[in-house]
């Protein structure tokens, strides 16, 4: 609950701190003594859009503070947590506005965005009047009153859960639908370019090992017919036979020379040998060199080919298998598509089947609590003297979504056989906070942690209907906190904390002021309130009177 606020040169207000307690506090005061301006302050502190030249002539900048008690499971620790800003039992609330209009915000000696101070002030503070457009007259938060009221968080959240299932269902069979729309158009393609590969059926590193094979036989073609004549000179027509020939005539003469060529013969027989050996390699070099011009061919038609195809899909050789994968999966990915789209469909009917029925059953669950509701606030209004009118929840069909298919609203006939209309358009002032106060009665049981303000909700009545007034919001009070700005003094005797609010002219400056009211102050304020400007000892016993004492 709100505990005190603190505002500095703020319109005409150049200093004031207050502190509000638990129950009804009631706010009385001469009109323009400057009542709205204290919910002007509370309502910039809490980062609500209203006028922009809030700033006390003169001043360099005004600033408001506001500071809150939070019970343990308070929602605005839930938005605390959320924006990563401290959470303890007390909340502070601190803004500031230049004179050149710029605003800065603190949480708990933190700087926030205003985004996040009317994040909080949904939790903390809660405006009725008849110039209210953040509450009840808003007709966007009707049907979250009505869940609210029929405690019925456990059905929205089934359909929010529903609606969630069903939106990723519809996601997923319709991103499946594109991918098998594109593997559809590229069809064609897929099963040439399969059947391509699959009759080349190239393989990892045969491109290399082709290419190595083609240059060999290439280079083997070329000098093939040197080896072969380096053989035949080798051979016996030509150093074999002639060293033969040389070893026959030295061994002819050797045994004339007296061991003179011995040693001439030993070299020509190792020569002799180291030729035989050549020989033999050469044979083997030449072996290995023979093929057959075919398979130069066929090596140099199958590189060619993996060449080819590596370079018509714009890839490596080496991943030409790899490729054929590729595509041979979305063949089959293809193929099986009919099944698999048919199986997400019957997901996408599945999850819209249970949405429907969450739906519904929140459809139904909202009627029922319509009901009572209407019943519960026509209860309200008789003693408020607004027995003939009639208060109507209407529940509509509208596109579905996460919370639900059904448009609320609540609408209003003030007289029988009077068209029904919206809330805020079809009552005349006094009437419209009748309704509201009515309609607020009836939501207080299932609220807590909200500060509820009413700003002249009693204007336009008087008497009996005025205390029928006074005594709903004390009742709404109790347990809670309730500020109220009246001009009734039924109403301001049933506070059970009282401050005036007062405008002085000081060395020709305006400055309002708040005063908290002592029983003896709170008489003559009462009585002011009964007979005007002239409080006479009449006014104070009827004060007297209303106040109990």
């Amino acid at each position: 609950m709100l505990r005190g606020l603190d505002i500095s040169d703020m319109l005409i207000i150049e200093r004031l701190e207050l502190s509000f307690q638990p129950g009804l506090n009631v706010l009385t005061g001469e009109t323009g003594a400057g009542k709205s301006i204290l919910l002007d302050s509370l309502g910039f502190v809490l980062g609500w859009r209203g006028r922009a030249d809030l700033v006390r002539q003169g001043a360099a900048q005004g600033e408001v503070t506001a500071w809150f008690d939070l019970a343990p499971n308070h929602p605005a620790r839930a938005v605390l947590e959320e924006a990563g800003l401290p959470v303890a039992d007390e909340l502070i609330l601190r803004r500031i506005n230049t004179a050149e209009g710029r605003k800065t915000a603190w949480v708990n000696d933190r700087r926030c965005s205003g985004e996040v101070l009317r994040a909080l002030s949904d939790t903390l503070v809660e405006l009725h009047g008849q110039h209210d457009d953040r509450g009840l007259l808003n007709p966007r938060g009707h049907r979250t009153i009505l869940d609210s009221f029929g405690a019925l968080d456990d059905l929205r959240a089934a359909v929010r859960a529903a609606w969630s299932d069903m939106a990723r269902a519809r996601k997923v069979e319709a991103a499946a639908a594109k991918a098998q729309d594109e593997i559809r158009a590229e069809e064609e393609f897929l099963r040439y370019a399969v059947a391509e590969l699959d009759k080349l059926s190239p393989e990892e590193g045969e491109e290399a090992i082709l290419d190595t094979k083609r240059r060999m036989m290439q280079s083997a073609e070329k000098i093939r017919g040197d080896v072969v004549n380096a053989y035949e000179a080798m051979g016996q027509s030509g150093a074999e036979a002639q060293l033969a020939d040389a070893f026959r005539w030295l061994d002819g003469a050797a045994a004339r020379a007296d061991g003179t060529l011995e040693e001439p013969m030993a070299a020509l027989n190792r020569a002799m040998i180291e030729l035989d050996t050549a020989m033999d390699g050469v044979v083997r070099a030449i072996e290995a060199m023979s093929f057959d011009t075919t398979e130069l061919e066929e090596t140099e038609e199958r590189l060619f080919a993996i060449r080819g195809l590596a370079r018509k899909h714009d890839v490596q050789p080496d991943e030409l298998a790899g490729f054929a994968d590729t595509l041979r999966a979305k063949l089959d990915a293809l193929d099986a598509g009919d099944a698999q789209q048919a199986k997400l469909r019957a997901d996408v009917q599945a999850a819209e089947a249970a949405y429907a029925n969450a739906a519904t059953a929140l459809t139904e669950a909202r009627t029922a609590v319509a009901i009572k509701l209407d019943t519960a606030v026509s209860a309200e209004l008789a003693p408020l003297k607004m027995e003939r009118a009639v208060f109507a929840t209407r529940i509509t069909p509208e596109q579905e979504g996460p919370e639900g298919r059904d448009e609320v609203s609540f609408t209003v006939a003030t007289n029988p056989g009077a068209p029904a209309g919206p809330l805020n358009k079809i009552a005349s002032g006094g009437e419209l906070s009748r309704f509201l106060l009515a309609l607020k009665v009836c939501l207080t049981q299932s609220q807590s942690g909200l500060t509820l303000i009413f700003d002249e909700i009693d204007r336009g009545v008087g008497g009996a209907t005025a205390d029928a007034v006074g005594r709903r919001l004390a009742a709404i009070a109790q347990g809670g906190q309730v500020l109220v700005v009246t001009h009734s003094p039924q109403v301001a005797a049933l506070g059970a904390h009282h401050w005036r609010v007062e405008k002085s002219v000081t060395d020709g400056m305006t400055t309002t002021n708040v005063v908290p009211l002592d029983p003896d102050q709170r008489v003559d304020e009462v009585a002011r309130m009964v007979a005007g400007d002239t409080i006479t000892q009449a006014a104070r016993e009827a004060a007297r009177a209303l106040l109990g004492t």
